[in-house]
């Protein structure tokens, strides 16, 4: 994996596939700034990077806010010397904000604040880091799609139309920075388990069907980890990649390879 001596900014990086994805690239050479919302996992992740003796530095940033997400470019080209990659990693599902999930039930106030988050942060965040993507030779913005992004799930609405927009978004960014040769793809994981599809779960009404619902179509019978994408994330900004552009990568486990789930393959119920 050929990314020592590259920044990285990844946003939402104090847990799950950001922390999982800042401490790979770290682990391999790259100089990270973490961002997230919640300081007290941002910097834990930070400090148990630099314990294992990697570069790490931590910076407050709800990318919802365009100011913060300007303060937070411009801390990463001051601390780290620069930006080479762009991991759009922050986003929630309307679960985590409390409120009914259903069209009927979903207030304005939820849909918007995962539009905010999920689409409008994404812009400001390429927006912002822009100037310093275009001073380097290895530039690249890796976008958190979702399979959502491509199918449709129960009790997803906002969370599915968020990421159908930000899937979207890869392909126009692509195109638009092509000339600065900046390199923008986008991943669509299935299941993860994140501390977000635990919420997703804990507010279903019957956990169990809804847990099938998720992982029964993985034709690789689990849940996926938040390495198992940091692994794809890292590639993607790797010169490795240096031929792949406006891209979406499914990385679900063959949940969208079929229609079906695994009883039908004899696989049986898992939980």
């Amino acid at each position: 994996m050929q990314i020592a001596g590259m920044n990285f900014v990844i946003t939402g990086a104090g847990a799950g596939i950001g922390a999982g994805t800042a401490r790979l690239a770290a682990s391999h050479g790259a100089r990270v700034m973490l961002s997230d919302a919640n300081d007290a996992n941002g910097e834990a992740v930070a400090e148990g990077i630099r314990a294992e003796g990697g570069t790490a530095c931590y910076q407050h940033c709800d990318v919802s806010d365009e100011a913060q997400v300007q303060a937070l470019m411009q801390a990463a080209a001051e601390q780290l010397g620069g930006i080479d990659v762009l991991h759009n990693n922050a986003g929630i599902h309307e679960s985590m904000l409390g409120g009914g999930l259903s069209l009927e039930n979903m207030s304005r106030a939820t849909f918007d604040k995962v539009m905010a988050i999920n689409v409008t942060g994404v812009w400001l965040c390429a927006k912002y880091a822009l100037p310093w993507l275009r001073q380097s030779s290895q530039a690249s913005i890796i976008n958190a799609g979702s399979t959502s992004s491509i199918t449709g799930y129960p009790n997803c609405v906002a969370y599915g139309s968020s990421k159908g927009a930000v899937m979207q978004m890869t392909k126009m960014l692509a195109v638009d920075l092509a000339p600065d040769g900046i390199r923008v793809n986008c991943y669509c994981p299935g299941s993860i388990h994140t501390k977000m599809v635990d919420d997703f779960l804990a507010a279903a009404p019957d956990q169990k069907a809804m847990l099938n619902t998720m992982t029964m179509t993985h034709l690789i019978p689990r849940m996926g980890q938040p390495q198992d994408v940091a692994e794809l994330v890292c590639f993607l900004a790797s010169p490795a990649a240096s031929f792949i552009n406006g891209a979406v990568w499914l990385i679900d486990g063959g949940s969208l390879a079929w229609r079906g789930t695994l009883d039908v393959l004899g696989m049986g119920e898992r939980v």
